[in-house]
């Protein structure tokens, strides 16, 4: 867990050193929401928030403003749309690399056998393990998709 904490300091420091100003306020966004998981987390009694769970709002992070950018570039702001552009890459460079299609996939199926489910109402249990195995190189909206997909077949 500290590994990636301690990315983000290095980097941040970086950064400032090297006067990238774009790449130091989209860490300092990711520390802060880091801190707040961190909260979070004291209150359900852990010590800090899991990599899982980082990556998870990390995936939050980027989807945020990939909808920020298309609506800066539906309404003619290029500029703005190209610096979410920007700190979305920023972001992608702290989560694991994401899995092809055929391998969420593959994953699904065999978290499907793994469980023994048979239903749609199990979809939950099928998104809680796969967020547990899988997080940060799934897009869970996506997968959910498939998972759903799979058991109503």
């Amino acid at each position: 867990m500290t590994d990636l904490r301690t990315r983000f300091t290095d980097d941040m420091k970086t950064a400032m050193k090297a006067g990238d100003a774009n790449t130091t306020a989209t860490i300092r966004l990711i520390i802060a929401a880091m801190k707040m998981k961190d909260v979070d987390a004291r209150g359900a009694g852990k010590d800090q928030a899991s990599d899982a769970e980082l990556f998870s709002m990390m995936q939050t992070m980027i989807k945020q403003r990939q909808e920020s950018s298309k609506v800066f570039r539906d309404n003619a702001r290029p500029e703005l749309a190209d610096k979410e552009d920007a700190e979305i890459k920023i972001i992608e460079n702290y989560l694991p690399k994401q899995m092809s299609e055929s391998d969420v996939d593959a994953a699904i199926t065999a978290v499907i056998a793994e469980l023994g489910v048979t239903s749609a109402k199990d979809m939950g249990k099928v998104i809680g393990v796969l967020k547990t195995k899988y997080a940060g190189q799934i897009d869970m909206a996506k997968a959910s998709a498939v998972v759903k997909g799979k058991l109503a077949a």
